[in-house]
């Protein structure tokens, strides 16, 4: 009787330890479940994060572009004739006294001239560029026109005027003269941007 009683009992540890096992497996085997739900949410957020990079990077890049344009709006000139200052870097080289520093700037379609008056007819020719180039290209250089002036004191008296083509306003650019004794000398004129009124 014992013994049967004895087998029992190990029969029924046995069953409870397979239930136990079982049940342990299966929770076990529930716990990677939830692994991939979380590892997919992880991944679904590394999208969301780059999405959300890319349009403020195309907002930067469109904000460079507005800047550029609007800075390019500002260095156009309509087309017209302006005041403006006109220095250079010589007393040799300068405009007459009459003008107040100032000559008159053409704009037509996109290309600029300045008009300068000079102090007398000493200066025969001007050149837009250095005066080695000038020398060996006669047909580039600058005519000059006959200026009326009226001094002060009521005296007038026929100068030399030219017109020079102007390739940047606000920066000194190249002009070479050329004077009574046939030489050529190189200058620099500087043109201010005309001021909006």
């Amino acid at each position: 009787m014992k013994r049967l009683l004895c087998a029992l009992c190990v029969t029924c540890a046995l069953a409870s330890g397979a239930l136990f096992v079982g049940c342990s497996s299966n929770a076990g085997a529930s716990s990677p479940a939830a692994d991939p739900s979380s590892a997919s949410a992880a991944v679904s957020t590394e999208p969301s994060s780059s999405s959300n990079a890319a349009p403020a990077e195309q907002s930067a890049a469109s904000s460079e572009a507005a800047d550029a344009a609007s800075a390019s709006g500002q260095a156009t000139i309509a087309d017209g004739e302006y005041q403006v200052p006109v220095a250079t870097d010589s007393s040799m080289f300068h405009l007459n006294e009459t003008s107040e520093g100032m000559g008159t700037l053409t704009v037509k379609d996109g290309a600029m001239n300045v008009h300068i008056t000079l102090v007398s007819k000493k200066i025969t020719n001007l050149y837009a560029g250095k005066a080695a180039q000038a020398e060996t290209d006669e047909a580039g250089w600058l005519q000059p026109t006959e200026d009326t002036v009226t001094y002060s004191d009521g005296a007038t008296e026929e100068v030399y005027g030219f017109d020079i083509p102007v390739p940047t306003l606000d920066e000194p650019f190249d002009v070479a003269i050329l004077g009574s004794k046939g030489k050529w000398y190189d200058h620099t004129v500087t043109v201010t941007s005309p001021v909006s009124k």
